[in-house]
């Protein structure tokens, strides 16, 4: 077959390879001029099973609500006059009662764990590097009280077979020593030994250096302008630059999948939510850390990748602005000074926004669209570098008519 891959993301990327060792021609059509310069170009860098719960949860309004009127949350909600945002919204609070919470994160932690294990076949398989740490991941905390709390919602992560770890702030430090400095501020956390860390962007470039070598075309600096549909069928994809024609589509647009889906005829619930990332050189390797993780009551996520140090946080519902300035990296860095004071080298940041394209309950959007030969591979959220292999071997499946390892009914769009 011939096919169109509209993204050259992650979930674009790995798409693209999925086909083509299928044997199938592919061309993938990207805006920005190389792979992964969106979401995927400074996320995280967690692959973290033992993080999937869903957003939407019970305690979710109530820190929007927060949000409206003060500046210095993780989570920040702008009210706009934006019909779709509104809407977006009452499905998300629809989705926050505690069976919702729990159908969703176990529907995230399947399809993570089946998508890690699929990152290390291909990463094994093509030989790539990317940075990557298998050390597992640790959640801490500062306040007893939230470290508490945290232990009873993780404990249903565990339930679902994440293994998990407490330890006591001795124990942290023992595990990674790069907290010494913090330990006397530390309440305790967990340690989740499945999870790991890794440059999404490096294994992104990578996999698509491999999927040109199996044929796949590539076409960078190219806009989408249209897509004609006729008889229920995508018939071609114009560009500025030229029209594709193809027999199946795939649209692998993150946050942007919505802007061209309602000028086909259907509307994709999926919402842009700006995140920040910092990534510092490191000064001393034996002071910065070993282990990826995450600081829970500040929603502060941290990584090493080689020589670097990525911190991410916030999530700021602020539509498709990915504008940004100093300050709105103020509380990352120093939540991260705190920790790891001798770690990076503060003073020379390199800043980054995005937009993560979430849906209203969490798991993201996998397979069929209601045009026949258009396919969803959108909606992952801050998950993406985690569901991103995994999904996009869902996906092709269902595209060739095989059964998934996984069952992809939870993922469909058929769902909202």
């Amino acid at each position: 077959m011939r096919i169109v891959v509209l993204g050259a993301g992650l979930l674009g990327v790995t798409a693209a390879y999925y086909l083509a060792k299928e044997g199938h021609e592919v061309t993938v059509i990207d805006r920005r001029p190389e792979p992964a310069r969106e979401t995927s170009f400074a996320n995280a860098g967690l692959v973290t099973p033992g993080h999937a719960s869903s957003w939407a949860s019970p305690k979710a309004p109530l820190i929007l609500l927060k949000s409206l009127w003060r500046n210095d949350t993780s989570l920040r909600y702008r009210l706009r006059l934006d019909p779709r945002m509104w809407l977006w919204s009452l499905q998300f609070l629809r989705n926050c009662t505690l069976a919702r919470n729990r159908a969703a994160t176990k529907t995230k932690i399947k399809l993570c764990v089946y998508s890690q294990a699929e990152t290390l076949r291909v990463g094994r398989e093509e030989r790539l590097e990317w940075d990557r740490t298998a050390k597992g991941a640790i959640y801490i905390y500062s306040e007893p009280a939230a470290y508490r709390a945290g232990k009873e919602s993780m404990r249903f992560l565990m339930d679902q077979g994440v293994e998990m770890n407490f330890l006591d702030p001795d124990q942290l430090v023992a595990l990674e020593p790069g907290l010494k400095h913090a330990k006397d501020k530390l309440a305790g956390g967990m340690h989740t030994p499945g999870d790991e860390s890794g440059d999404a962007r490096k294994f992104t470039l990578g996999l698509a250096e491999r999927a040109k070598a199996l044929g796949v075309t590539f076409r960078f600096g190219e806009t989408i302008t249209r897509i004609d549909v006729a008889g229920g069928r995508v018939s071609a994809v114009y560009t500025d630059k030229g029209e594709f024609a193809a027999d199946q589509y795939v649209m692998a647009l993150g946050s942007y999948a919505p802007l061209l889906s309602r000028k086909i005829g259907f509307n994709l619930p999926i919402f842009p939510v700006k995140g920040y990332s910092v990534t510092l050189p490191v000064a001393d390797p034996d002071e910065a850390p070993t282990i990826g993780g995450v600081h829970e009551e500040h929603l502060v996520a941290f990584s090493r990748l080689g020589d670097r140090l990525r911190l991410t946080a916030t999530a700021d519902f602020a539509g498709y602005d990915t504008e940004f300035e100093p300050g709105n990296f103020a509380h990352m860095l120093r939540v991260a000074r705190d920790l790891f004071p001798k770690a990076a080298l503060y003073d020379r940041p390199d800043y980054w926004a995005c937009l993560r394209p979430m849906t209203p309950d969490g798991p993201p959007i996998m397979g069929p669209s209601p045009i026949s030969n258009l396919w969803l591979n959108a909606g992952h959220g801050h998950m993406g570098w985690t569901m991103a292999c995994g999904s996009s071997r869902l996906l092709v499946d269902q595209m060739l008519g095989r059964k998934p390892e996984i069952d992809p009914e939870p993922f469909l769009y058929t769902r909202y």
